[in-house]
């Protein structure tokens, strides 16, 4: 159980960041723990992975390509041969987590146009394919980050796109505004897409996409069709996720009694998105119902 419990702790800390990253590390602890214990009972094995998916599952209540990675996994449970089946579905949630990465560059590249200055929210593997195949391509971008607060994880996306060789500037959250006159068009990740055709992603989204709906900027989000949330076309809403004030700021003594909020997630409504970017082409909003319905049949218990 060790490598659940440390692949939980490294998830729930943000060691391990990214809806994308997190799936596949909760794919890869399963079959590592799969391998670790398939001396046991059919029955006996059976129990642990489901306890361990459990565990796995609790670490982070919002990204919803969490418990699906491990739903997908552990549906090996009720095939025959459950060991080998689970260690089979993990190596093929991971192989298809990764091309679905590769094929969201390349659709969304081609809503990229030459000159274009590309606005990004955060640190998504998924926005990031798509701006760097923009530039593979070879054309000519700039692209604008948020810091991305309180974690700062907008500085991760400057480095890796900066290290690639593209332009990139660096701008507080609050700057959006300020700078849309000079963006083109608006990319950004997401951590779950539900039933309606909402996005639910880093806490500051929604203000972007407002921010770009006023001023006729495009607003497209990447995701992963795993990170639709099949539970809310039934009405389950999404859990948002509130995390340690201190991850805002530690307040000295004469401000103590000050209260500090710190939700990691908000919701931006489908009606400020133009498109999902997912592996299987670009979709409108009000599509997502269509992607739940076709690709989760696995799902259902």
């Amino acid at each position: 159980m060790d490598i659940i419990k440390e692949t939980y702790e490294k998830i729930k800390n943000m060691e391990i960041r990214g809806a994308g990253r997190i799936g596949r590390a909760a794919a890869k602890a399963l079959k590592e723990y799969a391998l670790k214990i398939s001396n046991l009972s059919e029955e006996e094995f059976k129990n642990k992975m489901k306890e361990a998916g459990n565990i796995l599952i609790s670490a982070r209540p919002t990204a919803v390509s969490l418990p699906n990675a491990v739903k997908y996994v552990l549906k090996g449970l009720n095939e025959e041969n459950p060991k080998e089946k689970v260690i089979e579905r993990a190596d093929e949630f991971i192989n298809s987590s990764l091309k679905a990465i590769e094929n969201i560059g390349k659709f969304g590249a081609n809503r990229i146009k030459d000159g274009d200055t590309i606005l990004t929210h955060c640190n998504s593997e998924a926005a990031i394919s798509v701006i760097k195949t923009a530039y593979d391509e070879g054309k000519d971008i700039k692209v604008f980050c948020t810091e991305t607060r309180p974690r700062n994880q907008g500085y991760i996306t400057a480095k890796t796109l900066y290290d690639y060789g593209i332009d990139v500037t660096l701008i507080v959250d609050s700057a959006v505004r300020y700078f849309i006159k000079e963006i083109d068009i608006v990319v950004v990740g997401a951590d779950a897409i539900t039933a309606n055709g909402c996005l639910v992603n880093k806490i500051g989204t929604s203000q972007i996409a407002l921010i770009a709906n006023e001023s006729r900027v495009p607003f497209l989000t990447a995701a992963e069709t795993y990170k639709f949330h099949p539970k809310t076309i039934v009405g389950e809403l999404i859990e948002i996720e509130e995390r340690s004030p201190e991850e805002v700021t530690t307040f000295e003594d004469k401000y103590k009694g000050i209260k500090i909020r710190n939700p990691a997630f908000d919701v931006t409504p489908a009606k400020y998105i133009d498109a999902i970017i997912t592996e299987i082409g670009l979709i409108p909003p009000q599509g997502a119902w269509y992607i739940i319905e076709k690709y989760f049949g696995w799902l259902e218990k």
